[in-house]
């Protein structure tokens, strides 16, 4: 596996963190290696560099044998793009499978994993753009000329903001559980009657409003950070399904220390996401405004997990918003928001074959 690592980067303004947290870009490349050595297929792993001197980990994984063949050359790319907190460590059940007829792609977004964590404006429409900007010119030092683009969560709303504005670039967008679409349900006003059959929505009680206002003053994962050595120890509390998910791979803690020291480090993706969201995790510019804005010719698949806290009806209201546009909705059964780690063979499948549709 090529690594071209360069200089392992510092936590720039956040340096004065104590040092008693136990994370380093070190140890994050550390537990990702071990991650990555699960990887079958060959695996070409560099930071690339962009014009603003920002870097992106990018991994390229290619089918062994496609060295003799060379024809795999000729199909288009799939890119992937992770959700928040996460990174490319997080596609190991999928890279292999996906690698098998196209080259993949996937890369640490700007501010998380590995990536450069430069500092991020607080208007959601600037943050979003600096997101939006930085895959671009990923894209452009990668020489790709069109890809499949696939995002989940919070990738996915990058993905779709991305083939808004470069809509050349984009063969087929592929949507996994995306964060960041439906509009805020509006409470319904007390005695508003007359208004069909439309049910009202309880107010929360002022407790959790007293909370949400507390903790919208903290960047989202601010508590690893601030928990010090305990912060591991949280995430594996917190956080045991990643455990779940990957035991066929490890049987001890190797997923959640990768989570860990993802989001332990200088919270620079964080903070742009927090810009782009209002409390309790709603988009401020929601992406279902601006779908009609796709070209009618894109070809968008819509991938949800059948047990996901995101509302897979969303995807029924861009098909409509699409009209008669390529739009499809995928349910996959007995998954939840990680939908490519919870049914991985059931996800590459249905990957796979969207991809075929392409070339």
């Amino acid at each position: 596996m090529q690594d071209e690592t360069d200089t392992e980067q510092t936590s720039g303004n956040w340096s004065w963190w104590p040092s008693w947290r136990p994370t380093s870009m070190s140890l994050l490349k550390s537990a990702e290696a071990k991650i990555l050595a699960c990887i079958q297929n060959d695996v070409w792993s560099r930071f690339v560099t962009l014009p603003n001197q920002n870097r992106i980990w990018t991994l390229k994984v290619t089918n062994k044998s496609a060295r003799k063949h060379k024809d795999q050359g000729a199909q288009t790319p799939l890119v992937m793009v992770h959700g928040f907190g996460g990174g490319v460590g997080l596609w190991i059940h999928n890279l292999d499978a996906l690698s098998r007829s196209r080259p993949v792609y996937a890369f640490d977004l700007l501010g998380f994993g590995r990536s450069s964590r430069p500092s991020f404006p607080s208007d959601a429409s600037l943050a979003e753009e600096q997101f939006v900007t930085s895959i671009e010119q990923w894209r452009q030092s990668m020489g790709l000329e069109r890809m499949i683009l696939l995002g989940h969560s919070l990738g996915g709303y990058l993905a779709t903001s991305y083939t808004i504005q470069y809509p050349e670039r984009v063969s087929h967008l592929i949507l996994v559980d995306a964060w960041g679409f439906p509009e805020r349900a509006q409470p319904q006003i007390q005695g508003s009657e007359g208004q069909g059959s439309e049910v009202k929505r309880v107010s929360p009680p002022r407790w959790v409003k007293a909370l949400v206002s507390v903790f919208s003053l903290f960047n989202p994962l601010a508590v690893i950070r601030a928990a010090g050595p305990w912060g591991p120890g949280l995430v594996n509390r917190f956080r045991p399904d990643f455990k779940r998910k990957f035991e066929d791979l490890f049987d001890d803690d190797t997923m959640t220390q990768y989570i860990y020291h993802c989001n332990a480090q200088n919270p620079s993706g964080e903070v742009g996401f927090k810009a782009m969201s209002e409390s309790l995790g709603w988009a401020k510019r929601p992406m279902v405004q601006r779908v009609h804005l796709l070209p009618p010719s894109m070809p968008v698949s819509m991938l949800y997990g059948a047990l996901s806290w995101v509302d897979a009806s969303t995807g029924n209201k861009v098909i409509q918003i699409r009209d008669k546009s390529p739009t499809t909705v995928t349910l996959i059964e007995d998954a939840s928001h990680n939908v490519y780690a919870d049914q991985p063979e059931e996800f590459n499948r249905v990957v796979e074959n969207i991809c075929n549709t392409v070339d």
